[in-house]
């Protein structure tokens, strides 16, 4: 079995990043401290279809009340796989985000954008033996956001795959192909490398688009190595 590939930190964005403001208020000022993981966290519980509702992978029904959700319907699918791209099946995959208008359903998003009362904006679904998992969603409108006097978030879905155990997570979040907002986020100038922001843009993918229904766009997950997906939680990835 091949090992673990070095990771190569130059990719990874600085804890401290001025112009991404928060940074400055939680960037740690001591050294890291590493913990073993113990037992319970490196093991279990393992994720199954039974865990899971038969709608938990569509956005565009699991909220619905008597009608559809507002804005652009997509699907999002892509694969996750390890450092030598294997397949990596049965796992847990979530995501959130905001709808059309660029409102989060929660009770701390108190931009003027209306709630979708047909859109929750979050959905799970297992990947398959191949790999791969498959959302039906809208695509979300982008933000303002309290860093700067005019700054906007680029339209973005927020994703975790899980291992074999709650403690095993991983966080990151994804933008789309073409959006002119995402050379513009602090959040992302703050990746020194740009192969690394390009690993967290989704193609367009029109053979796995449904006609005169919705366009697809593909996001590919890479756990480990040198083409790593960036994980906001774990940088160095699995």
């Amino acid at each position: 079995m091949t090992g673990f590939r070095p990771r190569d930190r130059s990719l990874q964005p600085p804890a401290l990043a001025p112009a991404y403001r928060s940074t400055q208020a939680r960037a740690p000022r001591q050294p890291l401290l590493r913990f073993a993981a113990t037992a319970s966290e490196n093991t279990g519980p393992v994720f199954g279809q039974t865990d899971l509702g038969p709608l938990d992978h569509d956005l565009l029904q699991n909220h619905a009340q008597g009608g559809a959700p507002v804005g652009e319907r997509i699907v999002l699918h892509g694969r996750v796989i390890d450092q030598d791209a294997r397949a990596v099946p049965g796992t847990l995959v979530e995501i959130w985000q905001a709808n059309a208008g660029g409102r989060y359903r929660h009770v701390n998003d108190g931009y003027l954008a209306p709630l979708d009362p047909n859109f929750g904006g979050c959905g799970r679904g297992l990947t398959d033996e191949a790999g791969r998992y498959r959302f039906h969603t809208i695509r979300p409108g982008p933000y303002p956001w309290p860093n700067g006097p005019n700054s906007w978030r680029p339209a973005h879905i927020h994703v975790s795959v899980f291992g074999s155990g709650f403690a095993q997570r991983l966080i990151t979040q994804l933008y789309f192909e073409g959006d002119p907002l995402i050379p513009l986020c602090p959040i992302v100038q703050a990746i020194p490398d740009k192969d690394a922001v390009a690993r967290l843009v989704a193609r367009l993918d029109m053979d796995a688009a449904v006609p005169f229904d919705c366009l697809a766009y593909r996001f590919d997950i890479v756990l480990r190595g040198p083409a790593a997906t960036l994980f906001e939680n774990r940088p160095e990835g699995t």
